[in-house]
């Protein structure tokens, strides 16, 4: 009886272990193991193992484009990081303001750009905004006599065309979240910071930040592991087949794509995709520790 009571617990928890097994674990080892092989288009059947061949072509080989997708990766994720958390900060800021009228008409509107299919947004951005000849951006520009802009055809400009697109459709997501921690402070802190002759920016740094820092932490790191795996904005942005724009930007994401399903190296590939997940468990490792030692 004892020994039934036991095991009663694992019992029913092998269903699961078998669910997580067959949907997480098993494609983590499988991808392992085709990253020490040069299974490719050629290889498909009759591939076999080379070691550490492909880790060491896409970490050391200059040409391989590994390294400068891991740096516009980091450059793509800080950037989007910093703008979103400032800009969100300050719309929700400015939404709980006590004598704004319609504050949730302006609420509910700015959620339609994260409501909306990232698919279709991504489109009618590239078509009815960046295009060259009738994009409304360029329209807007020749209205002020400044000569056209061709968006998505080069590194920098397609770079910061992504980026604009990719903080239209995140920043509802972060203003609802300040918008949640904002209405969670004592209006009392404010009231007592008034008497004693408080400013703005003298309530924001010493009661609205500190207040909000904990609670939009778990947001943040959420939204921080989303954006440095960003692929669709600048997948279908500049790099679609049959539509490609002429820019050769690449995140590591992008890079993977790219190497498995038009090189079709996909041994290399996969090598990229376990050094991407151990980047991945790094920083979170590294950024729980972080928040469990400010928590103390």
């Amino acid at each position: 009886m004892n020994w039934k009571r036991k095991y009663q617990p694992w019992k029913h928890t092998i269903p699961a272990f078998i669910l997580i097994g067959a949907i997480i674990i098993f494609p983590i080892v499988y991808t392992l193991y085709i990253s020490f092989t040069n299974m490719n288009l050629y290889h498909w059947d009759n591939y076999g193992f080379v070691g550490f061949r492909n880790y060491i072509r896409a970490l050391f080989k200059v040409d391989s484009g590994f390294i400068e997708a891991i740096g516009t990766t980091f450059l793509w994720t800080f950037l989007n990081m910093v703008l979103q958390i400032v800009i969100a900060f300050f719309i929700a800021l400015g939404l709980n303001a006590p004598k704004l009228k319609l504050a949730r008409v302006y609420k509910t509107l700015l959620m339609f750009p994260w409501a909306m299919p990232a698919y279709v947004s991504i489109l009618l951005w590239k078509v009815g905004i960046y295009n060259t000849d009738f994009g409304l951006a360029n329209k807007l520009l020749s209205w002020f006599g400044i000569s056209k802009i061709d968006y998505l055809s080069k590194n920098v400009p397609a770079f910061l065309s992504c980026m604009v697109l990719n903080l239209w459709m995140a920043l509802p997501f972060m203003i609802m979240m300040f918008d949640g921690a904002l209405q969670s402070i004592d209006q009392s802190y404010y009231e007592s910071a008034k008497m004693d002759g408080a400013g703005f920016w003298v309530k924001t740094l010493k009661i609205t930040v500190p207040s909000v820092k904990n609670i939009m932490m778990p947001a943040v790191l959420m939204t921080t592991f989303t954006t440095f795996k960003q692929f669709d904005i600048i997948y279908l942005l500049t790099q679609q087949k049959g539509a490609l724009t002429g820019a050769t930007l690449q995140t590591i994401i992008t890079y993977v794509h790219q190497k498995a399903f038009v090189s079709n190296n996909y041994g290399l590939s996969s090598a990229v995709s376990i050094v991407v997940f151990v980047l991945i468990i790094l920083i979170s490792l590294f950024l729980n520790k972080g928040l469990k030692e400010e928590a103390l």
